[in-house]
């Protein structure tokens, strides 16, 4: 530990740490507060998912807790270790949260940075009691012992880290903008039928003029499905002629010889690391592993389906070949860019399809491969193919970014916080990658 940096306990940096309610308060479906707990807090933030049930303002008087803007939130029961700061939601904290304000002569996201890291996560794995539902207890959290270094270092490096953060949160948002004009432009198309036609494109006797217009609008003929009406020259397919469909399998623990790093092994998990791209995965195969499940290996640019429990519906595209397991279902095509769009605006038919509301929802591979799809013709897709490239390629390479400064901030993060490393060492590092788009930096001095 360097000189300057003094140890305090986690209850001396805070002025009140406490938990949720220990109970269940009386749910309001129509009320203006959720009621939420360790699952909530997702990547520093609370997350309102569609299950977080809702509780009025009554409920809400009767057991808040002094939230803050110097709030910092921890799960300590159940699931360990997630971390959000507050807001200002309108939340009633459950129990498996753990709170704490911290004190205005302390940097709160260096503190949120350092709850943040493996080694505090261990902290509260060892710390843990029960056996089927861990929990760490208060006195445990209050009694945490960690390095503080000066408030200006706590600053540096809190910025540099929140910067690297910010510039994640950005691309990410970017993303999220490219996804919703490529569903837009999929449902101009294939929805409302109101895909550009002209005269250069086969269809002079709808367009007078040089400039394109819909189809739907300039009149164009429509032909009955099964899906209703299409237009003329489309037809109606399964997913099973558009491809091969794979069921994943896991691989036995009886053999861990068939885990290694070779290609990806993807479960549910990793859509949410991910996004639209699946890059890598928690765990992968190792060479023999790869062996022996060669049949179900997918090759890259294969739309992945899950397609059995709460994760129902969640699609992405792999980007490299790898196996899943066998809560998805994936689609090898020579079309993958409209059967992933396809599949993402059909979520709702596909919970449907495993029946919503039941105990496990489930599509099997034999119910999958029947789905109907509506074909275009091959000029109309490959035109929007095209389209969706250059979209899908902006998103792939924020993506590759977002995993680059995730494996910089995770490095960075515990040796910076723990004092193992100074900023000043990685300086000139850090500032190529945060480097503002007008080509300007900025600095953090130590």
């Amino acid at each position: 530990m360097p000189n300057n940096w003094k140890t305090y306990k986690l209850e001396e940096l805070t002025t009140k740490l406490g938990d949720g309610l220990h109970g269940t308060p009386k749910y309001s479906p129509d009320g203006e507060y959720y009621f939420i707990n360790g699952n909530n807090l997702t990547d520093g933030k609370i997350e309102i998912k569609q299950n977080t049930k809702r509780v009025n303002r009554d409920q809400f008087i009767k057991y808040q807790k002094p939230l803050n803007d110097r709030t910092i939130f921890v799960s300590i029961n159940g699931t360990l270790g997630n971390v959000a700061t507050y807001n200002s939601e309108k939340v009633v904290l459950g129990k498996s949260a753990c709170y704490f304000n911290v004190k205005e002569d302390v940097h709160k996201e260096f503190i949120k940075h350092y709850v943040s890291t493996s080694d505090f996560r261990r902290f509260l794995e060892n710390n843990a009691t029960g056996s089927v539902i861990k929990n760490v207890s208060l006195k445990s959290m209050r009694e945490h012992e960690l390095n503080l270094p000066p408030l200006p270092e706590q600053k540096a490096i809190a910025n540099i880290l929140s910067a690297i953060d910010d510039k994640i949160e950005n691309n990410l948002a970017i993303n999220k903008t490219l996804e919703d004009m490529a569903m837009a432009l999929y449902k101009h198309w294939f929805v409302d039928f109101e895909f550009p036609v002209s005269q250069e494109n086969r269809n002079p006797e709808l367009v007078s003029g040089s400039q394109p217009i819909g189809y739907k609008s300039a009149g164009g003929e429509f032909t009955d499905s099964e899906l209703g009406p299409i237009p003329k020259g489309w037809e109606v397919r399964k997913v099973k002629d558009l491809g091969e469909v794979v069921t994943g399998n896991t691989p036995s623990k009886k053999y861990p010889e068939h885990y290694g790093n070779e290609v990806p092994f993807v479960t549910p998990t990793d859509f949410k690391n991910y996004g639209k791209h699946i890059l890598n995965a928690n765990r992968g195969l190792s060479n023999s592993g790869i062996e022996k499940y060669t049949k179900k290996i997918i090759p890259k640019n294969s739309v992945v389906v899950t397609c059995i429990g709460s994760d129902m519906g969640k699609v992405a595209l792999c980007k490299t070949n790898c196996l899943t397991n066998q809560q998805i279902n994936s689609l090898k095509t020579n079309h993958f860019l409209y059967m992933y769009c396809f599949f993402v605006y059909n979520y709702s038919m596909l919970k449907m399809l495993a029946g919503a509301g039941t105990t496990m929802p489930i599509i099997n591979k034999s119910r999958f491969e029947e789905i109907e799809v509506i074909m275009p013709t091959s000029t109309v897709l490959n035109s929007f193919e095209k389209n969706m490239s250059y979209l899908d390629e902006q998103i792939f390479n924020n993506t590759k970014e977002n995993q680059s400064l995730t494996q910089l901030r995770d490095t960075l993060l515990p040796k910076l916080i723990s004092g193992e490393v100074r900023l000043k060492e990685f300086k000139e590092q850090v500032e190529s990658v945060i480097a503002s788009e007008e080509g300007t930096t900025q600095s953090y001095e130590v």
